[in-house]
């Protein structure tokens, strides 16, 4: 017997089998190429961060200074920081200064549990390094979260 073959609906958009390549990062999940809601890339993504550790350098800097934490201040400002704003406002400041925001895979906002996840495999460095075909880290994966552009 033949496999089945499902149709669908002329009205619904063509998504690419699991498998097959994609045209750009971000149309497996339904994202637009450019604009908003589209995948960010990872320049941005970088330059976000860059920005929330500038904000975590200068707040450990200034605040702990006089608080035993080490060396590890900054980087735990840069978890609290990530934690909070994510978690509350669904982007750091970074983001917001680059036009981005994260978000649960649905669009909706990626609430404290989601926030927890991204924040501290993103402060183990490697997860967002290794980027998947639509360019979301494995902090990304995990979480099931993504960055888009606002």
């Amino acid at each position: 017997m033949a496999p089945r073959r499902e149709l669908g609906s002329w009205l619904e958009p063509q998504r690419p089998r699991p498998g097959t390549p994609s045209a750009y990062p971000g149309e497996r999940l339904g994202r637009p190429e450019e604009g908003p809601r589209s995948l960010a890339s990872f320049g941005r993504r970088l330059v976000a961060l860059v920005v929330d550790w500038v904000v975590a350098l200068l707040i450990a800097g200034g605040l702990l200074r006089h608080v035993p934490v080490g060396q590890f201040g900054p980087l735990l400002v840069l978890l609290v920081e990530n934690v909070v704003l994510v978690g509350i406002a669904g982007a750091t400041l970074g983001h917001r200064l680059l036009g981005l925001r994260v978000e649960r895979l649905d669009g909706s906002a990626p609430g404290f549990v989601r926030a927890v996840i991204r924040s501290v495999l993103l402060c183990l460095a490697i997860p967002p390094l290794v980027l998947d075909t639509d360019q979301r880290g494995l902090h990304d994966r995990w979480a099931s979260t993504l960055v888009a552009r606002t």
